[in-house]
């Protein structure tokens, strides 16, 4: 199966007026329940993943982004969920998340509902964000006396969820394991871990398998760790192929096939508000990633599959 990208780059403009109040849309203009032509499988039931690694400069943002971006112009209904202050995910996707812009914040810290806050992105039909601002940055501070603050964001998805079935849910998380990322987990049922291809690369990893198991002995049953990403791939190095190979032993079922080489159109893709996808699609980033979206549909399919033969 495969994905037919766009043949040429544009620039995203941000000079388009603001909606006047995102409460005011109407839930129903959402239109996720729309069919629209799919050319990858859809799964039997909403996916969620969060992209988590503590370890920063992996691609945990350039990974969600280009995985939603390549899944929503094969047909699937995709909401990008930017958990980290910084908004970079929102940038990526063409998103303003300046000052005053409301977002992930007011969901966790005022029972906003998504679909009021959530934004159309220019990348392609069928994708949504929900944006980050920096006033994100305090919510573990202002979160810390409010009860059940660690399952704020599973409340809010579920019921989105529940009343629009999107295909596939990423929370893009910021690099720490913080309360952020602990609502990111709580809220998942499955996990995306970027590992980059580099020394000391499996580090990191551990402590967040830890925390997995924290997480999903105490607060999350249904969480697991479904996929392995390489990223930042250079197989002119043997050192890229010794932790490709090493990170493919300890997660030999977890691993895609797809391995993200370092690639400069990738990097340049988040400056103009795009993906590298729509930005450069002949490009070995955007085709890489672009694998990686039709793996990760085609094992979401084998799910259904599963579920269905043990039902």
């Amino acid at each position: 199966m495969t994905i037919t990208p766009p043949p040429t780059p544009r620039r995203v403009a941000f000079e388009e007026p603001e909606f006047s109040d995102p409460r005011s849309l109407v839930p129903d203009d959402l239109e996720f329940d729309v069919s629209r032509e799919t050319t990858l499988p859809k799964p039997a039931r909403p996916r969620t993943l969060v992209i988590a690694n503590q370890k920063g400069g992996v691609g945990k943002t350039t990974t969600a982004v280009n995985i939603a971006t390549a899944l929503a112009m094969g047909g699937l209904t995709v909401l990008v969920i930017d958990l980290d202050p910084q908004g970079n995910a929102s940038t990526a996707l063409g998103i303003e998340h300046h000052e005053g812009v409301q977002g992930t914040y007011e969901v966790l810290t005022a029972n906003s509902p998504i679909e009021s806050l959530i934004k159309p992105s220019p990348e392609s039909d069928g994708l949504w964000v929900l944006p980050a601002t920096i006033d994100l940055a305090g919510a573990e501070i202002g979160l810390v006396s409010t009860p059940a603050r660690e399952s704020r964001l599973l409340h809010a998805l579920r019921t989105f969820k529940d009343k629009y079935h999107p295909d596939y849910v990423f929370i893009d998380c910021p690099p720490s394991l913080g309360l952020l990322t602990l609502n990111a987990l709580v809220a998942a049922d499955e996990i995306l871990i970027p590992i980059q291809c580099e020394y000391y690369a499996l580090e990191g990893v551990s402590q967040l398998l830890r925390t997995i198991n924290l997480v999903k002995g105490s607060m999350n049953d249904h969480l697991h760790l479904s996929t392995v990403l390489l990223t930042m791939y250079d197989g002119r190095t043997r050192l890229a192929s010794q932790v490709a190979a090493q990170v493919r032993e300890h997660f030999k079922d977890e691993t895609l096939a797809a391995a993200i080489p370092r690639s400069v159109r990738v990097s340049e893709a988040p400056s103009y508000g795009q993906s590298v996808i729509t930005y450069h699609s002949a490009s070995a980033g955007a085709q890489a990633y672009l694998d990686a979206a039709t793996e990760i549909a085609t094992r979401g399919a084998a799910m259904n599959l599963t579920e269905e033969r043990s039902a």
